[in-house]
């Protein structure tokens, strides 16, 4: 059953970008779900999807993709396939969805969903988050899923000129903000704005390695 009232209820809450609420009113999110938490599925909360992974609680979705301000031409780059759910509303957004997962069982769970659901535009790889899809680059948008405590340098460097990513960034139990960060001209800083507090799950892998 697709989650008209859930679009119903996130706009209630602020979201305003109509492409958005639509995309998340075609889904149902509790095909994204694992069977004993499936009655929650419309609520706005996260739940864990195994593996030491949540699926985000719609609000966060939504909020996240509205702030990527997709027009529908964009090649999309998400860290953090997860359940797919994610990255289910972004294909609906844009041209090309490039999805990684560092977690096997999720990724090949996730591909097999993606394409039962008639996805045609997600391309999906499983491999460390924080190295991205350099072959693909550059993209006109990053998106992450799991908080790096920083941004990592790959990931930025895959980013266009103009590129917005919006990603959490900070410890695993400690402080996180929701960041938008766009990439400013070769060689200046990047714009960063301050969204939100978060707590997602960290990125593992090469984000959480000293140095």
């Amino acid at each position: 059953m697709a989650d008209h009232m859930l679009a119903e209820a996130l706009a209630k809450k602020g979201i305003r970008d109509a492409r958005v609420l639509a995309a998340i009113a075609h889904l149902d999110r509790s095909a994204f779900i694992p069977e004993p938490s499936r009655g929650a599925a419309t609520r706005d909360v996260p739940l864990e999807i195994g593996h030491g992974q949540t699926i985000s609680q719609p609000y966060i979705v939504a909020l996240m993709s509205q702030a990527l301000g997709l027009q529908g031409s964009e090649r999309v780059l998400e860290i953090g396939t997860g359940s797919g759910y994610q990255t289910a509303v972004l294909a609906q957004l844009c041209r090309e969805v490039y999805s990684v997962e560092i977690v096997p069982a999720l990724a090949r769970s996730a591909s097999t969903l993606l394409k039962e659901l008639g996805f045609q535009n997600v391309f999906l790889r499983e491999v460390d988050g924080a190295q991205g899809w350099p072959e693909a680059a550059p993209f006109d948008v990053i998106i992450g899923t799991a908080a790096p405590e920083a941004v990592p340098p790959r990931l930025l460097a895959q980013l266009k000129l103009g590129g917005v990513m919006v990603m959490p960034i900070g410890p695993q139990g400690g402080a996180q903000e929701l960041l938008r960060i766009t990439r400013s001209a070769e060689g200046a800083l990047p714009r960063v704005e301050h969204l939100l507090p978060v707590r997602f799950v960290p990125m593992t892998g090469e984000a959480q390695s000293p140095g």
